[in-house]
């Protein structure tokens, strides 16, 4: 179904659905579930990768015209949404401590966090970071976890920001760029945001096989 065809369908929303967030909040939206999932620790589960994936394909006027937003004010929304959202979770764990994780019983934050920790001690504040905002759930996970850890509040301020604009424009513009090269590519979106999902954790892939393997040379050098 056609983003188009959400839009003229009254339908309850579906948090778990972007064409559904988009039809029924558009750019508003946008930025309230990127500071939802970046902030919150409840908002893990909402749609970020293929929230803005798809707000790029609607900029791009894949849909009707009613249904086509503002490149400029998604990507304001996009970035406003992620880094304030960041920084509120950063507050809430330097504020809470650990305490902020422990209390939750759900297995999917836990596992986040646990790799969150990993990005952390493997690669450094900076870099960890970055990274962690192209994996669904320890992007969630990893700005309270900064915060409890103590990571000063100028580290995280600047690399937060630069991992938010990365993660964000590239997503929106990335989905701009194909919306505007192939027409109804928007009748094809489930398996493109599939395609992005996968997309989005090769960052960190790359980086785990260069660690290995730098790992690996300095053993053999030994």
């Amino acid at each position: 179904m056609a983003v188009s065809d959400l839009a003229a369908t009254p339908l309850a929303v579906n948090l778990l659905d972007a064409q559904s967030l988009l039809a029924t909040f558009g750019v508003l939206g946008i930025a309230v579930v990127l500071f939802a999932e970046t902030g919150l620790l409840v908002g893990f589960f909402l749609p970020g990768d293929s929230l803005l994936f798809s707000a790029g394909l609607l900029c791009a006027g894949t849909a009707d015209k009613a249904a086509t937003l503002s490149l400029p004010w998604v990507l304001a929304a996009s970035v406003a949404g992620a880094l304030a959202g960041a920084h509120v979770g950063y507050l809430i764990g330097r504020r809470a401590g650990g305490a902020v994780l422990s209390r939750s019983r759900n297995k999917r934050l836990h596992q986040g966090a646990e790799r969150a920790e990993e990005l952390l001690k493997r690669y450094g504040h900076a870099k960890a970071i970055v990274l962690a905002r192209f994996v669904p759930v320890v992007r969630t996970v990893l700005n309270p976890l900064a915060g409890a850890l103590n990571i000063p509040a100028r580290t995280f301020t600047l690399w937060q920001a630069v991992g938010g604009l990365f993660w964000t424009a590239g997503l929106v513009l990335g989905g701009y760029a194909l919306g505007s090269s192939i027409p109804d590519v928007d009748h094809y979106l489930l398996p493109i945001i599939a395609l992005i999902v996968v997309v989005s954790l090769l960052p960190l892939a790359a980086e785990l096989l260069r660690s290995r393997r730098a790992t690996k040379h300095r053993t053999e050098a030994h």
